[in-house]
């Protein structure tokens, strides 16, 4: 009797070992993917404007990856006509829509800062107010890291 116990303990233990590994394999492949150390370019597909009319357009990055890693990192916005969004973007709107406008241009630095370090900017976290120019942000990065594989 003992012994079945001790069977079946034993045969749990190694099958959630093996559940375990399962999802394990199953993460991110960009922590296993290699890059070419350098420095790349990516581009985000064109975003359409929010139920307020607020957001259209795309983001670019330029990031320098060693070992990696990326080392350096810049992130634009633009508009869909190709003009930079800077802190004259969102003047022409409602007081309400301008600061959002504004806090989207500035969450910009801090997504780009954000992702030094890493080797893929997936786990970085949205900046409230600016949840679309990190979905702009991510993708851009994941395009830059996508020409820069081996």
């Amino acid at each position: 009797m003992i012994k079945k116990k001790y069977i079946n303990a034993l045969l749990s233990i190694l099958l959630s070992a093996i559940i375990v590994s399962a999802f394990t394999a199953c993460g991110n492949d960009n922590n296993t993917v290699d890059h070419k150390d350098g420095t790349y370019s990516g581009r985000s597909s064109d975003f359409a404007e929010d139920e307020s009319g607020n957001g259209a357009g795309y983001g670019e990055v330029s990031i320098k990856l060693k070992d990696n890693k990326i080392t350096e990192c810049s992130f634009k916005m633009y508009n869909p006509d190709g003009t930079l969004k800077d802190e004259t973007y969102g003047a022409e709107l409602s007081r309400e829509n301008r600061l959002k406008a504004q806090k989207a241009v500035q969450s910009a630095d801090k997504y780009a800062s954000a992702v030094i370090g890493k080797s893929s900017a997936d786990d970085i976290d949205a900046i409230s107010g600016a949840t679309l120019s990190c979905s702009e942000f991510k993708e851009a990065v994941n395009d830059a890291l996508k020409k820069a594989e081996k």
